[in-house]
């Protein structure tokens, strides 16, 4: 049997210094600070296991209840890790004599994987719980393959039209088929196509009740989505295991195959609103209102989507993926690719866009599992130590808390500035970017070194 090693990713990220030093104690010509030798950034430690059960703490109010209820307890995690024993670990996890793992991954959590065969050739926290954002759809695009026909048209709704997040741009009496709110779903990361497919589910919280059971019946044991487009809610969580084992199972449809492959397709467009006065686009400046003190009211022609799934274009060999973006989610990825005959998938959570972007870091590790034809940890078949009560409900007994002295930071990292245009990349899906300040305290502690020994000359 192949023998492991478990690689420990201790990375120190440095504390920021508050100094307040008025300006005119500073030397007149200081030296400068020697650059950093090493990559200005660190991937979040998670060998003390600090998302066994939760994902890391929300920094805004997405999660909290609505007035009245309460935030449901965090999914129970098996007595037995799911997929094999070597992915109950939390730091990296590779098979023995692999070679090293890629360079510059911001990603707290990640999966290489055969897409057919099942095995997991590499991995960071596996099981760890962190929020799904976007890539979740893949959830909800696989329960409306389920249950919904392709060519059923569907009449958007201005509720539709308003959802909150990214849009594909559905507008109120827009004539769709569920295949065109699916593309806008995949191609997209729409939330509106998100919404209107829920409603034809039987509405949002059904659609909610139906993903979590698909969920449940695939064995990804650490999901619970709390809303069908991936914008974060109470409970939410997934891992970047169950993230693999979801796109495995979508890509064996051929239909969501052919919608997480496609480049662009045509979209309708929609009609005015018959609710407001007509105020059409002037004639030299389409978009811009003839009357500039009410909105524009006309209708609105069909359009190419493209797909904004950047490792589709960059990245040969690949079969599709699906981007994800929250403010506490960060930068989500799950996709696949195909190389000799060999079809592997990857998933990201909880990356960042530094030191490079979330499709690059997908690519990094795509290369890594294709360089290792034979290396397995684990498998994403089935759901090991889970039993079945008498409603179908997964039955746990849960592990102990990790050291709570242990977790610490654990979530430092430096958060990435998005301010690039890569075409496809999904750096401000489903709200706006957040925008980090990121420090490194080697490069701190020098400066106040050099700057404290001239202050003592003077």
């Amino acid at each position: 049997m192949t023998t492991y090693r478990r690689l420990t990713a201790a990375l120190a990220v440095g504390a920021l210094l508050a100094l307040g030093t008025p300006a005119a104690a500073q030397p007149a010509a200081a030296q400068p600070v020697a650059p950093p030798t090493t990559t200005p950034f660190a991937t979040p430690s998670t060998d003390s296991c600090p998302h066994r059960e939760t994902p890391p703490p929300a920094i805004d109010a997405s999660e909290v209840p609505v007035a009245g209820s309460t935030a449901p307890v965090p999914v129970p995690v098996p007595d037995a890790p799911v997929g094999g024993d070597e992915l109950g670990a939390c730091g990296v996890i590779v098979a023995d004599g692999a070679p090293p793992v890629p360079a510059d991954i911001s990603a707290t959590a990640w999966t290489v994987s055969d897409l057919d065969t099942g095995a997991v050739i590499a991995a960071k926290d596996p099981h760890g719980r962190y929020r799904p954002a976007s890539t979740i759809k893949v959830l909800l695009a696989l329960v409306a393959l389920d249950s919904l026909d392709l060519d059923t048209r569907v009449t958007a709704t201005a509720e539709d039209a308003a959802t909150e997040g990214s849009a594909v741009g559905l507008g109120m009496g827009g004539v769709y088929t569920v295949r065109q709110l699916l593309q806008g779903l995949v191609m997209a990361s729409g939330n509106d196509a998100a919404h209107a497919i829920a409603g034809q589910l039987g509405g949002t919280e059904r659609a909610v009740e139906a993903m979590n059971a698909r969920a449940r019946e695939l064995g990804a044991l650490d999901t619970r989505t709390a809303t069908p487009s991936g914008l974060d809610g109470p409970g939410m969580a997934s891992s970047a295991y169950d993230l693999a084992v979801i796109f495995r199972a979508a890509m064996e449809d051929p239909r969501f195959a052919e919608l997480a492959a496609a480049e662009e397709v045509p979209f309708p467009g929609y009609p005015k609103d018959p609710s407001k006065p007509d105020n059409p686009s002037r004639p030299d400046q389409p978009g811009v209102p003839v009357n500039p003190d009410l909105p524009l009211n006309e209708d609105r022609p069909g359009f190419t989507l493209a797909s904004d799934n950047a490792l589709l274009f960059r990245y040969p060999g690949t079969l599709g993926g699906k981007n994800g973006y929250t403010d506490d989610a960060r930068q989500t990825f799950v996709g696949a690719a195909e190389r000799d005959g060999r079809r592997l998938v990857v998933s990201l959570m909880a990356a960042d866009v530094l030191p490079i972007r979330p499709w690059e870091q997908a690519a990094r590790l795509l290369d890594f599992g294709f360089a290792q034809p034979d290396a397995t940890i684990g498998t994403l078949d089935g759901a090991t130590g889970v039993t079945r009560n008498e409603t179908d409900e997964p039955s746990f007994t849960r592990m102990a808390e990790p050291d709570s002295a242990d977790v610490g930071n654990a979530d430092s990292a430096l958060a990435a500035p998005s301010g690039g245009a890569y075409p496809g990349v999904d750096d401000s899906a489903d709200g706006a970017v957040r925008i980090g300040v990121g420090v490194v305290g080697g490069i701190v502690v020098l400066g106040l070194i050099l700057l404290a020994r001239r202050l003592s000359r003077r």
